[in-house]
């Protein structure tokens, strides 16, 4: 297939092309963005196959999971709409990386052995369009391969902002509670994100379902602990940070509690 060029919104392009996204994972900052990296690297690890499997990283942006994933053998090409994405990504050793769209992937049928999509489908605020991006996961995929895909919990943002003690101004309230009522988050000049979708659990289910994706677990990323004061600090101590990813590990896959989680992540595989 012949790809073409993404089609993406505009907003979004000007929120990764301030070049934060990198920085967001590895470093954090005030944020718990070291967890969702120290945990999607957990769980990733303990599904995938063994290296040296083939591995499609769709949205990966600037290669932060591309990176460890060569460095275990894997053998990584990263797809992303972002040009700065993909020139940092290709600098990476191991790793291949090429400007595309996750409704529209260039690759053969049944090409690779997982395929990730850990950013596309939040910002792809149409069920249709989640539901095609699936679809060509699972048609690049090996029969028996796995389709692993990252979402923003519903209740994220206002998790974080009442964490932040944001939530409180009458217009950040505002803001925050309309987006539960659908999870559609608008651009806002200024805002905390950029135009994202906000999903239920069952609903990725579902949209996995329609792609022809067999189910095999879902699990939160940070669960409850990216709300603890100071989870930053316990990163920092690999010790420390053992424990805190211990901990998620007990409520990953909890039903009752996978929509705390900052972010989920569902697991399907190919069955044809």
């Amino acid at each position: 297939m012949t790809e073409t060029a993404p089609r993406v919104r505009a907003e979004i392009l000007a929120y990764y092309a301030r070049g934060k996204e990198d920085a967001r994972l590895r470093d954090g900052g005030a944020t718990a963005g070291r967890l969702e990296f120290w945990r999607t690297q957990d769980v990733l690890r303990r599904l995938l196959p063994a290296a040296p499997a083939r591995v499609l990283d769709v949205g990966g942006g600037s290669g932060v999971h591309a990176e460890w994933l060569a460095e275990d053998g894997y053998q990584v090409a990263l797809v992303d709409p972002v040009p700065l994405h993909v020139e940092q990504a290709a600098r990476l050793s191991g790793v291949t990386a090429r400007l595309g769209d996750a409704r529209e992937l260039a690759d053969a049928d049944a090409s690779y052995d997982v395929v990730l999509l850990l950013g596309p489908l939040y910002h792809l605020t149409e069920p249709a369009d989640r539901t095609r991006a699936l679809a060509e996961a699972e048609r690049v995929v090996r029969p028996g391969g796995l389709v692993v895909a990252a979402t923003i919990n519903r209740y994220a943002q206002l998790h974080d902002l009442l964490r932040k003690e944001h939530y409180f101004a009458p217009s950040v309230r505002a803001h925050t509670d309309a987006v539960l009522a659908d999870g559609r988050h608008p651009y806002q000049e200024g805002g905390y994100f950029t135009v994202a979708h906000f999903a239920q659990p069952s609903e990725v289910t579902a949209e996995f379902a329609e792609a022809g994706l067999s189910v095999e677990g879902q699990y939160g990323v940070e669960g409850v602990a990216w709300l603890m004061d100071g989870v930053e600090d316990w990163l920092d101590d690999p010790e420390r940070r053992e424990a805190v990813l211990a901990a998620c590990r007990h409520v990953a896959s909890e039903p009752t509690l996978l929509g705390t989680s900052g972010h989920l992540l569902t697991v399907g595989r190919r069955s044809r």
